[in-house]
Order: structure tokens, then sequence, then C-alpha cells
């Protein structure tokens, strides 16, 4: 990509980190208009959840609350417990009632989820590409993606729901592109190795 040649000037772990976020984001623009119009007039994050994406500024903090969106609404559509929702801070807002509307609705939001998660990366990207949140956050991004993968698959082979269909395979397409290049990201610092996975 012509990316690659003009950010060789570049220290090596911002250089990666940057060419890999504007290849993911290349790879999923195509995406961004398959919803149907149903999902294109929904919010895919509740009024208490978009209160937490605006109150959290650091990158890795806004990821986490993404995925834990996410989290919520597999546990509706699998009928599992709700993930734990401990606060970050004193002063965060709570993350108020459960996201609301059938299983295809709950899947489009997942894949409209993974979209302003990227979104969000690639905005901090292109104001600071050196931003060390920027491959801390694309990690905890494709971990989760990963088990999105899994789980995507199993509810495709479990629906003959056009409208369901559609939803899963976007995210679908999204998570891997995601796992794709989180893979291709160098090795974390020893500080961030140490921390244990979906520690803050």
């Amino acid at each position: 990509m012509p990316e690659i040649n003009r950010t060789r000037s570049r220290s090596p772990r911002s250089q990666i980190a940057a060419v890999f976020v504007r290849a993911l984001l290349l790879m999923i623009a195509g995406t961004l208009l398959a919803g149907s119009v149903s999902a294109q007039t929904r919010d895919h994050l509740t009024d208490s959840e978009s209160e937490l994406v605006r109150f959290h500024q650091e990158l890795d903090k806004r990821i986490d609350v993404f995925i834990k969106a996410m989290d919520r609404r597999f546990a509706i559509i699998n009928k599992t417990p709700q993930p734990a929702l401990k606060k970050l801070l004193k002063d965060e807002p709570d993350w108020g009632d459960l996201p609301q509307g059938n299983r295809a609705k709950l899947l489009f939001d997942i894949a409209a989820i993974l979209d302003e998660a990227i979104t969000n990366i690639d905005d901090v990207s292109r104001r600071d590409e050196k931003n060390p949140m920027i491959p801390r956050s694309l990690r905890k991004l494709s971990a989760a993606a990963n088990g999105y993968i899994t789980n995507l698959t199993t509810l495709r082979s479990q629906t003959n729901d056009d409208d369901e269909l559609a939803a899963i395979e976007r995210a679908l397409e999204n998570a891997s592109q995601i796992v794709e290049v989180g893979g291709k990201l160098p090795a974390p610092p020893p500080d961030e190795k140490k921390k244990k996975p979906g520690s803050q």
C-alpha cells in the first residue's frame, strides 16, 4: 500500500500501528453501507452507552465500553447472564437499561458498534499516530472480536431469518478483519503483557 512507503521515517511501532489501522478501515469501508434501512435508522448504542463513550476520553477505555456494549447484546441473544459492569471511575455514568430489540436488530447493533470502535481508533490515529493507546486498543478489540466470530458462526448455523443472516454476515466480516489486522501488530510492551486479559 502507498501508506507503507510514506511512513518509513516513523518509529517501527507507530508505523505499523498507523498502517494497519488504515488498512483495516479500507477493508471494512464497504460494510458501512451494508446494513438494512431499519439498522440505519436505529441507534446502535443506548443513550446511557453513548454517554459512557463520551465520558471516556482515553481510547482504550472507550474500546472497553464498546466491547461491553456488544457483550450485553450477545448475552440477550444467547439468553446468558449479563456481563459484570464494574465502574472504572467513581463518577462514571451508569449503564442504564438493557438494549431493546429483536435478534436481528441486536446483531445489527453489534456490527455497527464494531464500525464505531474502528472509527474511534482511526480518529486517534489521524491526530497522533504515535499514541500507545492505538495498538493497545486494537489488541483489546481483536481479542473480543475473536470470541465474537465463534459466537456469530454458531448463531448463523441456527437461523434461517434473512435479516439475522445479513446482520451476522456484516458483523462476521468486521470481526474477521479486526482479528486479521490485530494479529499483525507488533508484540505488546512488557508492561502491557503483565496485565491480565480484561484488566484495566
